[in-house]
């Protein structure tokens, strides 16, 4: 299969699965003035888009002498641009100082050369990739100049006949030019009617990458010229539509870049990868809505399950439905009490994998909540961590005769009241409110700390979440944080803050997590306080998706401060839970980093606790494989 035609930059690809290139187009809307140009690149910084991009000319060489002295001898449409063009022309020194903006923003500094002069100015500027307008496709010699400079280029095709594009290909092939090509409607602003995307399937046939200069009012058609395959999307920023010039009209103004750049990034993620991924609330939702196969009355050991003995009963917790004729005929090797779920041991093809920890090496323990604890601890675990609800702070503790010899861990609630736990609100309520019931469960967790053996860990959310739009103030959301951790007495427990994911599932809705995502501010919060942490490995992979880290980079910083470990494997953004070796966690590298560190773990495997715990016991299977765990 032919790989994927892509642009090389210095640090970044352009093409088929990368992040699309986001060009914001300022051109001459900047009408002449360099405090405006300045401002277009603050604009184009802030909106988060790749690239800004002006445009250089020197009008001697562009046209001849008589025209230049005499525009009314040219047809009118003449006559109106040139001194246009001429007035908006910025000074050779503005270039430099607009290339420093961009450098000091850190955005991509691109701008178009309208001629052999420009072009060599720009070279001496430091342009990384060039722009070719539309006019410009058919002009070989200054394409020569450019694929001369070895840079790669991004041309539109705006006014080219289907011939004039294919010739310009061929030709730039033949150069050895790396280039990529943009639909475009060369009119401002561009009729709905006109703009014909479907013309981008025609495009990708000529083997290079596509994309699409938008000069469309609105910010609609970028959004299915994404879906359509651009891998690059171009659209003239203003600071004012109002303003006169021909491209204002045509411009999105700062909050329609902000707004374009948000709902590209949305896009390109909602397009996915044609595999179809269950998010983590789909499968909450799974167990919670769906439906499992039951005892329909008490059946003893050794009875053959007939039809007559079985119903369909919700939550979905047992065996599907789907699996009813793989149930009937089986004989039961256990007791099944009414209303009883079927489980995967049922079947005459199950099998129960035994526990084996003899490979296990480090402290290692198991999920547990308070209704199933005897169960999880008569597997022998060396430490068990209780997840806690809201109502397991005042559940009631029947203390064993002797400490159980198991180090016990507290994972503390998310949620109160049907809300999230939130410590680092800007709401006083919901933070009070968090910092109460975080105290309570450290009060709880140091009262069961004399049933356990050795100290008793507390794993904490700190919060910073919000829906659908992030916040941006990252120091302040921590700083609030820090406070409420000062402000709680661990009473001999271990305080231990989680790495949280970047889009989690709370309570449904699309969710943001603002903070505790970063591994440089989860260490900067450990300092600050002198805390250990809780690293969640599906936590991190998922931020390192999204973010397009390593995970090895992510633990290596982290691993200094790290006393327990999460463990389970990930994918996408949200795919987190996922058992070990079904998702994208290169476990091989990761062990060889976590060898050199001691820690307490538990496999984290999403409803690992079901089945008498066989995704957990599962889980610890594949681990004991690398003799580091």
């Amino acid at each position: 299969m032919p790989e994927t035609p892509y642009l090389q930059l210095e640090d970044r690809r352009i093409g088929t699965g990368e992040p699309c290139f986001i060009i914001a187009e300022a051109g001459v809307n900047h009408n002449g003035s360099l405090d405006m140009a300045l401002k277009l690149v603050d604009v184009a910084a802030e909106a988060g888009a790749d690239a800004v991009k002006f445009q250089k000319r020197n009008v001697k060489s562009l046209y001849p002498a008589k025209l230049l002295n005499d525009p009314n001898s040219a047809e009118w449409a003449f006559q109106y641009l040139l001194p246009i063009l001429q007035q908006q022309e910025l000074t050779d020194d503005g270039f430099h100082q607009i290339k420093a903006r961009c450098d000091e923003k850190g955005i991509r500094f691109m701008c178009t050369p309208w001629d052999a002069p420009s072009l060599e100015f720009l070279e001496e500027l430091g342009v990384s990739i060039y722009k070719v307008a539309s006019a410009d496709l058919v002009n070989l010699p200054l394409l020569e100049k450019l694929t001369a400079t070895g840079k790669p280029l991004i041309l539109s095709t705006g006014m080219a006949t289907p011939e004039e594009i294919e010739r310009t290909v061929s030709h730039l092939k033949n150069l050895g030019a790396s280039f990529a090509l943009l639909h475009c409607v060369s009119t401002y602003p561009a009729p709905f009617e006109s703009l014909n995307l479907r013309y981008l399937e025609r495009l990708k046939e000529l083997d290079v990458p596509v994309g699409y200069s938008s000069h469309e009012r609105g910010i609609a058609v970028p959004m299915l010229a994404l879906a359509l395959g651009s891998v690059i999307i171009e659209k003239h920023i203003t600071l004012d539509r109002t303003l006169p010039g021909p491209d204002h009209p045509a411009s999105l103004e700062p909050a329609g870049i902000q707004k374009l750049v948000r709902d590209i990034r949305h896009g390109e993620i909602a397009l996915g990868d044609q595999v179809k991924h269950l998010s983590t609330m789909e499968m909450l939702n799974r167990q919670v809505l769906r439906k499992s196969l039951v005892a329909s009355r008490d059946l003893a050991t050794g009875t053959v399950v007939e039809r007559a003995m079985v119903r369909v009963k919700g939550p979905g917790k047992g065996l599907s439905p789907q699996r009813m004729q793989e149930l009937l005929g089986t004989r039961l090797d256990r007791n099944i009490e009414e209303d009883e779920y079927f489980t995967e041991g049922d079947l005459s093809t199950g099998t129960d994998r035994v526990l084996e920890p003899s490979k296990l090496v480090r402290t290692w323990g198991l999920k547990a909540r308070f209704h199933d604890l005897q169960e999880i601890l008569e597997k022998k675990p060396k430490l068990v961590e209780l997840h806690f609800s809201e109502a397991d702070v005042d559940h009631p503790f029947e203390a064993p005769p002797s400490p159980h010899p198991q180090q016990l861990f507290i994972h503390a609630p998310e949620f109160s009241d049907s809300r999230l736990l939130d410590l680092c609100s800007f709401d006083d309520e919901i933070r009070e409110q968090a910092i109460t019931l975080m105290q309570r469960t450290i009060d709880k967790a140091a009262a069961m700390q004399a049933h356990f053996t050795g100290p008793v860990g507390v794993v904490i959310h700190v919060g910073g979440m919000s829906m659908d739009e992030p916040i941006e103030r990252h120091d302040l959301l921590l700083g609030r944080a820090v406070e409420a951790f000062r402000r709680l007495d661990a009473k001999g427990t271990i305080l231990l803050p989680e790495n949280l994911p970047p889009r989690p599932w709370y309570l449904g809705g699309q969710w943001v997590q603002n903070v505790f995502i970063r591994p440089e501010e989860l260490v900067e919060f450990c300092q600050e306080l002198g805390l250990g942490m809780t690293l969640d490995i599906s936590h991190a992979q998922l931020y390192c998706n999204f973010y397009h880290r390593k995970l090895q980079d992510f633990v290596d910083l982290c691993l200094p401060h790290v006393r327990h470990l999460h463990v389970a494997d990930a994918s996408g953004i949200d795919g987190e839970g996922l058992q070990i070796g079904e998702g994208v966690v290169e476990w091989d590298d990761l062990m060889e980093l976590l060898s050199h560190k001691d820690f307490s773990w538990v496999p984290e495997i999403w409803s690992g606790h079901l089945h008498n715990a066989a995704g957990f016991v599962e889980a610890i299977h594949r681990l004991g494989r690398f003799g580091v765990l």
